[in-house]
This record gives structure tokens, sequence and C-alpha cells, in this order.
């Protein structure tokens, strides 16, 4: 099993070699690519210094599976190449999200939409992930007709510069900007550019990506997206409205009995999901589960996660490992 990982040296790219190094990923080879500035370069994985190499080195080994982590205009380039040598893809880009020819996969969804001849898969956005693994179940049982959100979000997922960017900030260094403005002490209304229609990049990439994993185009959605200075996860302030009514309990049940879902609330001692509680973890921390009581069969929920894990990193390798587990590889191998 070779697997590469296209942007290793970035922070998802990271997070990619530590969560396959975490769960004990099947490789036997690993590929690090990075730029050409990093070809020559090492990372440490399983304790040995790996080599980092060009993509078109990547290419020449063939590797089973590609984890990307470069870039939209990164992966539009180079991921039909790796296609081409019989690799699978998993993008963590924008690029291949609304090609009605690409799978949008959150393993725990419909992760059974793939086949043996999906090469390119393309990874949700981080926003997206977290929420659409709440809102699921709850759809499958009450029919979601509305959702409206507004987005916390950590500077981690604008990348590195962002975090040195605040770190500078809060050190009072001088140094190059991430953003048009500080975002220390700062709230910043707009994650992405702005699209004609007055909403963001982001903002849209949630409506959209939503109906596509629901695999439900009626859902009515609407979002605001924010950049906050925190470092450990994104949060969400989630209002839903169902087609049919619902159980406060039942609701509450449902959650706690998702995969990858942890309920925190209980509002009597102020236990709530919060970045610090979610960093460095995989699960998706749903609380303040409260019916909203301005609106018939409505609901509001706070959901937190881990945007470097469950927003990128991890579920791109939940992919990989679905993917192991079907045993396409040794046809492919043979082929």
């Amino acid at each position: 099993m070779k697997v590469a990982v296209v942007g290793a040296t970035g922070l998802v790219g990271s997070v990619m070699l530590k969560l396959l190094e975490e769960r004990n990923f099947p490789i036997d080879t690993l590929i690090p690519v990075a730029s050409e500035k990093s070809v020559g370069k090492t990372i440490l994985f399983k304790g040995k210094q790996i080599a980092i190499v060009s993509m078109q080195t990547a290419i020449n080994a063939k590797p089973n599976i590609a984890l990307f982590s470069a870039g939209g205009s990164t992966s539009l380039e180079w991921a039909p190449q790796f296609a081409a040598v019989n690799c699978y893809v998993i993008d963590n880009s924008s690029a291949w999200r609304m090609d009605p020819d690409k799978k949008l996969i959150v393993p725990e969804i419909n992760a059974s939409l793939l086949s043996a001849h999906d090469k390119i898969i393309a990874n949700p956005n981080c926003s997206t992930i977290q929420m659409v693994l709440a809102l699921y179940p709850l759809h499958l049982k009450y029919q979601i007709k509305r959702i409206v959100v507004s987005t916390y979000q950590s500077v981690t997922g604008t990348g590195i510069k962002a975090v040195q960017q605040m770190e500078n900030e809060r050190n009072g260094i001088k140094g190059e900007m991430a953003y048009a403005y500080p975002i220390d002490q700062n709230v910043i209304p707009q994650i992405d550019v702005f699209m004609p229609n007055a909403y963001t990049k982001e903002e849209m990439k949630m409506v959209n990506e939503t109906k596509k994993i629901m695999q439900d185009n009626s859902i009515a959605l609407t979002a605001t997206c924010v950049r906050i200075p925190t470092i450990g996860g994104h949060s969400e302030s989630v209002n839903v409205t169902f087609e049919k009514a619902f159980d406060i309990t039942e609701i509450t049940n449902i959650l706690k009995n998702t995969k990858g879902i942890t309920v925190l609330d209980e509002p009597g001692k102020a236990i709530y999901p919060m970045p610090l509680l979610s960093h460095q973890k995989d699960d998706v921390f749903v609380g303040r589960i409260r019916r909203d009581e301005s609106m018939e069969n409505a609901l509001n929920l706070w959901i937190v996660a881990d945007n470097l894990r469950k927003g990128a990193a991890t579920n791109a390798v939940q992919i990989a490992e679905y993917l192991v587990a079907q045993n396409w590889f040794n046809a492919a191998i043979t082929q």
C-alpha cells in the first residue's frame, strides 16, 4: 500500500500524517509531497525521516491513495494525473465538490455511494462536515425544511499564515497579514471572497454542499460565516425547522446514538461544546439542544468540531479506510 500526502507540510497535511500514524493505517510506503521549495526536506513519520518529493516523482511511484490538501488550483491540475495511474485521490479542496461526476463524502453518511470507479473523491468543507454529521440523522427522522447557520471559525481554517498573524498581534509584532484586518480581539464577518449575491464563497459552499451530501435539494439553507481569534475548532449556531413534530428527548437520544457525535448538554452544570474541548479530537460535539419557541417544529443546536481533524484530515483518512475495507486495491494492483 503506497499512500501519497500532497501538501504534507501544511496545517491539514501535517494532521493527515499524524492521523495515518495514530489510526495505524496500513501503509507500506509513504510518499510526502509538497511545493518545489520543500522537495528534499524531510518529515518524521513512524520514527523515520522521509524525504519530500515532487508531484511528478509521486505520480511515477504510482500510489494507491493520494490525500490532497494543497489548494483548488493544484488539485485541478494534478488530481487527474494521479487518477490516471490508478490512484484514488481524496481531495480536501473545493475543486471537485460540486462536480456532478464526483462524490462528496462524509463516511458516516454516504460512503456507500462510492464505487471502485470513483478515482477522485471530494472531502467537504470543514464547516459543512460538522453540521451535516449532526443534522443528517435528524433529517432522516423529521425531514428538514430550513437551516439557518452562523459559524464562528478558527484561524486555523485559513492556514499557518493566519495563525502567525494572530500570534504576532498578541505579541505586538508587525508581520505578514493573512486578513485585511487584525484578527486578535476582533471578529471578521467574511470567509473567502464575496459572490455576486453578497454571500461569501464559504457561505455558499455550506448551502450547496449540504444539499449534495443530504441528497435533498428541497432543503432551504442560509449561512453567515465569521472568522474569530481561536485555535482548536469551528463553532456553529444552527437553527433547524422540520416538517414533522419532534420530542426534545428523542432528538438528544438520536444524537447520542450517532457515530462520531458526542453530546455535551448539561446547561445547569455549564457543560456545552467549546473549541477548547474539541481540540485534537475526532468527534463532533453537540450541545445547547433546545426547542425554538418562536417557530413550530424548530430546534436550536450548538455544534463544535476540530476543523483540522473531522473537518478535514480525519474525514479524508476515514474515506481512505473505507476504500481499504472494500478491498478494491487488489483488483487495482493487478490491472
